[in-house]
């Protein structure tokens, strides 16, 4: 799925990063950055959520790097659109969150090579900033949204406050699929 100009029931376009179930009737969407200590704290739940309730739920990621805080959030960005292009977006999320202290570019590409992209056109997506657009225009939206922060979360078009903790997210998710 890359057309952007496609979307899905939910209005979101069939080029999102989307795991889980996406026929879902329930959609968790993170605009988030790579670089940003409290996004790296809520892979693990987000993930968590997916393995919980991945079949009533979809999740979404979007892009949302603060390039004034975090100097290679942007990069990181790009890298994990590069991954996308050969279908391993998630496994580069993965790979990014691990060690969001560590995202110059050496090590951007070391997680390419060990999420085994093609290497060739790894280096010719980022030499040429090919996804620099996309995560410029996923920024740019989250900015229109009022967004000021990461990570912020929205369930089904409403926003979920995690600014007292995480623990917000995962009653959001269960009282919205009644699993309380």
């Amino acid at each position: 799925m890359t057309n952007d100009t496609d979307t899905d029931i939910a209005g979101l376009s069939s080029a999102e990063h989307a795991t889980g179930n996406l026929e879902a009737r329930l959609t968790l969407v993170e605009y988030g950055d790579f670089e940003c200590p409290r996004c790296a704290q809520a892979e693990p739940l987000t993930r968590h959520l997916v393995d919980t309730y991945g079949d009533r739920l979809r999740f979404v990621f979007r892009h949302f790097p603060d390039a004034a805080a975090h100097a290679h959030a942007e990069l990181a960005a790009e890298a994990s659109e590069a991954a996308a292009a050969q279908g391993k977006f998630w496994a580069m999320h993965a790979a990014l969150f691990r060690q969001p202290q560590h995202l110059k570019e050496a090590a951007l590409t070391r997680y390419a090579g060990e999420i085994e992209l093609d290497m060739t056109r790894y280096h010719a997506d980022m030499n040429d900033h090919l996804y620099l657009q996309r995560v410029r225009e996923h920024h740019a939206a989250a900015v229109q949204l009022g967004l000021r922060g990461t990570p912020s979360f929205f369930l089904n078009d409403q926003p979920v406050d995690v600014s007292f903790g995480l623990e917000q997210l995962e009653q959001a998710v269960r009282a919205a699929l009644g699993d309380n």
